[in-house]
């Protein structure tokens, strides 16, 4: 992984530059990442959550386009690199601690975001019975 103390990003200062200052202090967890929640520009719907490392998070800014971290294939990965579903970032913002950024999107391609084909890797509503296993259905996004 790459790391976390890339030149790219200011060092953390104290509580008070995090929460209220103008500068971008990303806070990695101990594995280097940072989560990344994705969501549609235009219509607000949650599309997936990924995380990034410095080096993805860098190229997201850098280019415009999504890139994340992939723990299963541990390596970086360009969204839509294979499907061409690419991740066009029309808006990127960070939470009061900056510990989790939101990326709204563009998804190019045929408009899916998850590798199922779904529009959304939320598709499934949980719902629960006290006394019964919890059930999924599968909804539209």
């Amino acid at each position: 992984m790459t790391d976390t103390s890339s030149p790219s990003f200011a060092a953390r200062g104290s509580t008070a530059d995090i929460e209220q200052g103008s500068v971008f202090q990303p806070k990695f967890d101990k594995d280097g990442l940072i989560a990344a929640i994705v969501t549609d520009a235009a219509s607000g719907a949650v599309l997936m959550f990924a995380w990034m490392n410095a080096e993805a998070l860098k190229l997201s800014l850098e280019t415009g386009i999504a890139h994340f971290w992939s723990r299963s294939r541990q390596r970086l990965w360009r969204k839509g690199e294979e499907s061409g579903n690419t991740l066009a970032i029309q808006e990127a913002r960070v939470d009061c601690d900056q510990d989790a950024v939101w990326l709204k999107v563009s998804v190019g391609g045929e408009g899916v975001t998850c590798h199922t084909g779904a529009r959304s890797c939320f598709y499934r509503t949980l719902s629960a019975t006290p006394g019964a296993p919890a059930k999924l259905t599968r909804s539209n996004v």
